[in-house]
């Protein structure tokens, strides 16, 4: 199975707007190369005019030019300030009618890059969901195979036990030992003395 390039593929374009795999033709890249430039351009130009900068130039270019045609010698003007600045007018209603469709299209762009990264965020989701499943589950096996183990308290009643069992014989056998040892001293006494 051929590879698709992987220059060819974005990261942030939705997998049903990525290059496949197979089938694709010279034109249809260089199509898509276009469209990918231009709406690179349109969201430059998006974020260009959401600036203060871009503001505050176009307040300074629309001030020049009232301040052009309202103080320049009459024979200078090319906008009449009596017909309201007509001039002035359509320039920044075409402005306004090229600026909404490229911010439209920045948009839906970053809409599509957004919808990746939901899918990318979701699937992260998923494996940290497996992930802390199967972590549970290996906590739980651990805890049982823990109640299998003696504790500190079942080792000190055991030890108990087997110390009072311990006491309960001695105390048993300390007849006997007395008789073994006053049978020993006996013994002992009949072997050091000489008449016997």
């Amino acid at each position: 199975m051929a590879r698709a390039n992987r220059s060819d593929l974005r990261l942030d374009s939705p997998k049903g707007l990525r290059t496949p795999a197979l089938g694709r033709k010279r034109r249809r890249n260089r199509d898509r190369a276009s469209r990918d430039r231009f709406g690179r351009f349109t969201e430059a130009i998006a974020r260009a005019m959401g600036t203060p900068w871009f503001l505050l130039g176009l307040t300074f270019f629309a001030v020049g030019w009232i301040a052009w045609n309202t103080l320049a010698p009459p024979a200078w003007r090319f906008d009449s300030v009596s017909l309201g600045f007509i001039a002035l007018t359509l320039v920044l209603s075409m402005q306004a009618s090229y600026a909404a469709p490229m911010i439209l299209l920045a948009q839906n762009r970053q809409d599509d890059r957004d919808r990746v990264q939901f899918e990318q965020d979701r699937q992260r989701a998923e494996r940290n969901l497996a992930d802390t499943e199967y972590l549970a589950r290996e906590v739980v096996a651990l805890r049982l195979g823990m109640k299998d183990l003696a504790s500190k308290d079942f080792l000190r009643s055991e030890l108990r036990a087997l110390l009072e069992n311990l006491e309960e014989r001695e105390d048993q056998d300390k007849p006997a030992r007395k008789r073994s040892r006053k049978g020993d001293r006996d013994r002992d006494r009949d072997e050091r003395s000489p008449g016997a």
